[in-house]
């Protein structure tokens, strides 16, 4: 005979818990338009914004509420809602289940359920359900990079002294990064000592780590003179190449050099032949300074 658990308060049978299974999800941005980019958001960059526009059908149960997409919120928080109606939805936080995508549309769904002005809610395991794709209007990123998080706090208002130390702290972590316009979701950043060019490519894995191993075996994964082919990481399903450049010049000088590469790179795609012996024993040296960002 089997035993039931009993209600520790009522001696009645206890309803049994169901368990929420995790499931990693490798690509969790695919198929949106600006996949790189929501990568590089989440990865490269400490502190950008981004207008979202809601779907139709939340639309009509909500209202046109304005959502903001952030890198970083104060404490790391998932979502933010303000006194008056608007969200704020954080890309980097502290907890997230195997499908980041379900994670952020969870995010957006109980802001919206929330209360204007009070703390959101997440659970660390959301379960099956909608995912940003179902929750949002998909096209491209308006990204706005900041200075500072002072993006967090309202005009006049009297802010949580948890938000504001949050703030003090976030705003002296941040390093200077600017986002390159010679490829898409490409950013250089400084930091004490040197300086980086780094590029989430969008195509598939395998196409884009066959393409950077023919630039390799070809003398041409360089930037430029005094540059360096650092390594590369995946983030997401997608591939990171890291070059370290010189402190200076600013970002801005590293435009020409990276839209030669991009073209090199785009050329290098077109290619269908089989990888030659030295463009394979490339991609082995690539692969070995490889590592994985989930």
């Amino acid at each position: 005979m089997s035993k039931r658990a009993k209600n520790s308060r009522t001696g009645t049978d206890a309803p049994k818990r169901q368990k929420v299974r995790d499931i990693f999800v490798p690509r969790p941005f695919a198929g949106m338009t600006d996949e790189a980019e929501w990568i590089a958001l989440r990865e490269l960059v400490p502190a950008a914004t981004a207008p979202l526009r809601l779907a139709p059908d939340l639309v009509a149960q909500y209202g046109d509420r304005q959502i903001t997409l952030a890198t970083v919120l104060p404490m790391a928080w998932p979502a933010m809602t303000k006194p008056d109606g608007r969200i704020f939805l954080g890309l980097q936080r502290n907890t997230q289940s195997g499908d980041v995508s379900r994670d952020l549309a969870v995010a957006v769904l109980r802001a919206l359920e929330t209360e204007p002005g009070n703390a959101v809610s997440v659970p660390a395991l959301p379960g099956e359900g909608p995912r940003l794709q179902d929750v949002l209007v998909d096209g491209p990123l308006e990204i706005t990079l900041h200075d500072t998080y002072e993006f967090w706090l309202d005009p006049e208002a009297t802010e949580d002294p948890n938000v504001r130390a949050s703030l003090e702290r976030a705003n002296a972590a941040i390093y200077p990064t600017a986002r390159l316009a010679a490829a898409p979701a490409a950013y250089w950043c400084q930091v004490p000592d040197r300086a980086h060019v780094r590029w989430v490519l969008p195509e598939d894995e395998d196409a884009a780590l066959d393409a950077l191993a023919r630039l390799s075996a070809a003398g041409g994964l360089l930037l430029a003179d005094g540059t360096k082919f650092a390594g590369m990481f995946r983030a997401h399903g997608l591939l990171v190449p890291v070059w370290d450049v010189p402190r200076e010049p600013a970002a801005g000088e590293w435009e020409g050099p990276v839209a030669e590469f991009a073209k090199r790179y785009a050329e290098a795609l077109t290619v269908s032949e089989p990888l030659t012996a030295a463009e394979r024993r490339s991609r082995q040296g690539l692969l070995g300074r490889q590592l994985t960002i989930r």
